[in-house]
């Protein structure tokens, strides 16, 4: 799945190439930079290759929804849906500006289910958040007619899907606003960093004031510029979008890959009976980071987890049920709205009353659910063997007899 697996000589290049001038900040310093700007021509990249109109380069994808959220105008008293099923940084990000996290049962496509979201719309929402997990898409279409009945800002964390895309729009550019991450176990990293994507240039101007302190870079000289708002300090650094714009440039190689590995794992699997897989809305555009498979209960899933683990080729897969980061039933810290600043008495009743709520639903999927990572250095032999090992392993729990692996 990641980036990092196929790092080399073009990455290597394009940090030299700022290594070169000594200039590492993304701002000022004109003449010393020798015209090589990287932030810069990632984001050029970043629309040309994703189909915005606007890329705002930050350090992180939490970084990229803190300012996503605040450009769009959500904050204190405002509710934002996002799925029971995501990372931390979701609902981190939401709190970091004051609203509330609502989060919301998934369905079979892992991400929002739609009836859920209609179910949890309040005066005080403000905002959708479906996060495109582990590569593929939520339900667009049926998001954006509730947004539009509602008057909602839709706001897309793709931050797991780069590459991916619905109806021919790639994901991350279908709502008001999208975010990637480019973290080091991203589809493209830049070891660190984020990016907002945008078709309004007001949304856009906000965010890159708002990821530099409030400078408006109108002027000539970075310290004669104005500051219309008070921003925050989201900067990227040129060494990580040297990385990232080398990266970029190897996108499609990365997605044929994983769409080829992916599929023939996915054929060594299918018949067996009793496995189903992840409803994919718009499977054209599954960027197929993962392949996410179902058993019939919770019981036959541990077992197969467990036989995994036992059989040393569990690695790269993920039972999300169990997992610290991504799944509400172990989010302890959010339930009790654990936190180092204090929150107002209300904001903190607010989140716990949204974090406690009954998950039930989502945990009839999750239970079932894992997610197998798709690598792109595995050689055909080595993917056909992984496939027969997971084959037998589910076969053995499915029929609870002994098979060999």
């Amino acid at each position: 799945m990641p980036g990092f697996e196929l790092f080399g000589a073009e990455e290597r290049k394009e940090v030299n190439d700022v290594l070169e001038t000594g200039i590492l900040m993304r701002y000022g310093f004109d003449g010393p930079r020798k015209g090589i700007w990287k932030a810069a021509a990632m984001e050029a990249a970043v629309c040309s290759t994703f189909g915005c109109t606007h890329a705002m380069l930050l350090s992180s994808g939490t970084a990229a929804l803190t300012t996503a959220m605040a450009a769009l105008g959500i904050g204190y008293g405002d509710e934002v849906i996002i799925p029971s099923f995501t990372f931390v940084a979701s609902f981190e990000a939401i709190i970091s500006v004051g609203a509330v996290p609502v989060m919301v049962d998934v369905d079979d496509t892992l991400t929002l289910a739609p009836d859920a979201v209609r179910a949890a719309i309040t005066p005080r929402t403000k905002c959708i958040m479906p996060v495109h997990m582990c590569g593929s898409m939520a339900d667009l279409g049926a998001l954006q007619d509730i947004c539009a009945a509602h008057n909602l800002i839709l706001l897309e964390d793709a931050c797991q899907s780069i590459g991916g895309s619905y109806r021919g729009k790639m994901l991350g550019t279908i709502g008001h606003a999208g975010t990637f991450s480019f973290d080091f176990v991203k589809t493209i990293t830049c070891a660190e960093g984020g990016v907002v994507m945008t078709n309004s240039k007001e949304v856009y101007e906000k965010c890159d004031g708002y990821t530099d302190h409030g400078h408006d870079h109108k002027g000539a000289d970075r310290g004669a510029d104005l500051h219309p708002f008070i921003g925050y300090n989201f900067r990227i650094s040129e060494l990580n979008a040297a990385v990232g714009l080398a990266q970029i440039a190897k996108l499609n190689q990365f997605l044929s890959i994983q769409r080829r590995n992916h599929a023939a794992l996915k054929a060594c699997l299918a018949d067996i009976p009793g496995i189903s897989f992840r409803r994919i809305p718009d499977p054209e555009g599954d960027s197929c980071t993962f392949l996410s498979w179902f058993l019939p209960t919770e019981e036959l899933t541990r077992a197969a987890v467990a036989e995994m683990k036992a059989k040393g080729i569990l690695a790269g897969s993920f039972y999300w049920f169990d997992n610290n980061w991504h799944y509400i039933r172990k989010w302890d810290h959010l339930k009790h709205s654990i936190t180092l600043n204090r929150l107002h008495p209300d904001h903190q009743a607010a989140i716990m009353a949204q974090a406690n709520k009954d998950f039930s639903a989502s945990d009839a999927i999750m239970g079932r659910c894992v997610s197998t990572s798709i690598s792109l250095l595995w050689t055909p032999e080595q993917l056909q063997t992984r496939g027969e090992q997971m084959a037998a392993v589910i076969r053995k729990v499915m029929s609870g007899q002994s098979v060999a692996v």
